[in-house]
């Protein structure tokens, strides 16, 4: 019986040995004339953009919102309480130092006193309307303010996390809704020495590089501080960046521009749509930035950057 039974095991082996031979040799490839099989198709190129890695400098800053006054703005106060008898000036008159602005009657009912006038501290322009005759004042009150609106500066408030950065000298960019279109430069003049303990903000004030007319003492400011730059290497697009397995890699196109490689990098400082590359690539090589979805290391691809483009890079 175990005889019978080897007999009938060993049978079944050998039926299976010669299907599994058989159908090797049916679906096998065909050789050609030479002994060479078949050329495999060749995987299709993925069609990608590049650009040339390059050395740059990346600006950080900070955005914030401002006023725009006058550089000096006094207000003018009567040596005498009274009425307002007379007033000299209206708003955007231009004095001098020692100009009498308003005249102010310090009679009281049944006495009679000298108008006391009341002078232009500073030369500039009327920014405030002076009050009107017949007005009731005090030693304490401002029949108007004058300012020297050819000196203007920006007064804004910068968040706490960016006290560091500040100092005398540093860069700003500002629009104003007046002008959309157009900017205008500003350096700080001044930091506060104190930090707001409401606001958790530092105060700080601009001046502009340049006086232009259309700029007016009152108007609101948008602000780009500039804090920091950062130079001395490779700034990319922060999208060409991929992860992969937990590591921070770019695709780089080969010599011969048919295929790429993926290299790990070490990251630095990133501003905005851009992103310092401390290692892992070489000035010069082309980064794929467009099409890395598709890409696997030694991936086949089709370079569509402009011609322009690669030329210049090469140059």
């Amino acid at each position: 019986m175990k005889a019978k039974l080897s007999f009938i095991v060993i049978s079944v082996i050998c039926v299976f040995v010669l299907a599994v031979s058989f159908l090797a040799l049916k679906f096998s490839p065909e050789k050609k004339p030479g002994g060479f099989k078949p050329m495999e198709r060749p995987a299709e190129a993925v069609t990608v953009r590049t650009m040339p890695a390059e050395r740059g400098t990346l600006h950080a800053y900070v955005d914030t919102n401002g006023e725009i006054e006058c550089e000096r703005n006094v207000d003018c106060y009567p040596d005498i309480g009274g009425k307002i008898a007379k007033v000299y000036v209206s708003l955007g008159d231009v004095v001098k130092k020692g100009d009498v602005l308003a005249e102010v009657d310090p009679s009281e009912p049944g006495l009679y006193y000298v108008n006391s006038s009341v002078y232009a501290p500073i030369s500039g322009t009327v920014t405030s309307t002076p009050k009107e005759t017949g007005t009731t004042v005090t030693s304490s009150t401002s029949i108007t303010t004058i300012g020297d609106v050819s000196n203007l500066q920006i007064r804004a408030k910068i968040p706490e996390r960016y006290v560091s950065f500040l100092v005398r000298g540093l860069k700003a960019r500002i629009s104003l809704e007046a002008y959309p279109s157009d900017s205008f430069s500003a350096s700080v003049k001044k930091v506060s020495p104190v930090l707001d303990s409401a606001s958790r903000t530092k105060e700080i004030v601009l001046v502009f590089d340049n006086a232009d007319p259309r700029i007016n003492a009152g108007m609101f400011a948008k602000l780009t501080l500039f804090t920091a730059d950062y130079s001395g290497e490779i700034i990319v697009p922060s999208n060409c960046v991929i992860e992969r397995n937990s590591h921070k890699c770019v695709f780089v196109l080969s010599d011969d521009g048919d295929s790429v490689s993926m290299r790990e990098v070490e990251l630095g400082v990133s501003v905005d749509s851009m992103v310092q590359v401390l290692s892992g690539i070489y000035e010069g090589e082309r980064i794929v930035t467009e099409g890395m979805s598709s890409l696997l290391d030694g991936s086949s691809v089709r370079d569509v950057s402009s011609a322009a483009g690669r030329e210049k890079s090469n140059g």
